[in-house]
């Protein structure tokens, strides 16, 4: 059965709970938000967004999602999918409501959504074939695939330039640190053929992986890198 409340209820409820938690009042929220560079967010606006007078609710735009969080100390994400407080929400119209941490998984790209079904009791991947001929799911995860590089890179960062410290200290462990800075430069190659944005490298490990050969130009642009 398909529910009638909508993201934007689920996201105003939490709007006045967390501003309830806070101890805030709607003038102390509307006070923040000007502190924040968002005077347009007033006491009414507030009003319209919590309350929906007169039968119709203010939505919260895409690029004011940030501010409502930082504004009330929240995950923003936490505000539109309120893991422990909900146990269902909203997807689309056309299917059943999911688990906030399913959905959460969802928007972040963690896992492939499955609205069809439930078929035999399971919910299955969308196999519908897009103009182009790859099908959805496969497009997914495809558009996916830089959620899963980001931290690897992060992980793969920290994990040479401790390797760099350990052979600071030992000579012995430099063959290790070599294998990290290889295992990075794997990492970068791949979200270069991505077209990814490389975040910045430690100075001293990309000024050795470049002495190593193992990249040509380890940089911030992804069209600077080998």
């Amino acid at each position: 059965m398909h529910s009638h409340r909508t993201a934007g209820d689920i996201l105003a409820d939490q709007i006045r709970r967390h501003r309830e938690r806070l101890g805030m009042s709607r003038h102390d929220l509307a006070a923040e938000f000007a502190r924040l560079g968002r005077p347009d967010l007033t006491y009414a606006v507030i009003v319209s967004i919590e309350t929906g007078r007169s039968g119709k609710r203010r939505p919260v735009a895409a690029d004011e999602l940030l501010t409502f969080g930082l504004a009330l100390a929240t995950p923003p994400l936490l505000l539109l999918l309120p893991l422990g407080s909900e146990t269902t929400v909203p997807t689309v119209p056309a299917a059943d409501p999911r688990d906030p941490a399913t959905v959460w998984q969802w928007m972040t790209g963690d896992t492939t959504p499955t609205l069809d079904g439930p078929i035999d009791g399971r919910y299955v991947v969308d196999s519908r074939h897009l103009a182009g001929g790859e099908t959805w799911a496969a497009a997914w995860a495809r558009a996916a695939y830089p959620v899963s590089l980001a931290p690897e890179f992060t992980r793969r960062c920290e994990t040479a330039h401790k390797a760099r410290l350990r052979a600071a200290l030992d000579p012995a462990a430099q063959p290790e640190y070599v294998d990290r800075l290889d295992e990075l430069a794997g990492v970068i190659r791949e979200m270069t053929r991505e077209g990814l944005t490389l975040p910045e490298l430690p100075p001293e490990v990309a000024g050795d992986m470049k002495r190593l050969g193992l990249l040509d130009q380890p940089t911030n642009d992804p069209k600077g890198t080998a």
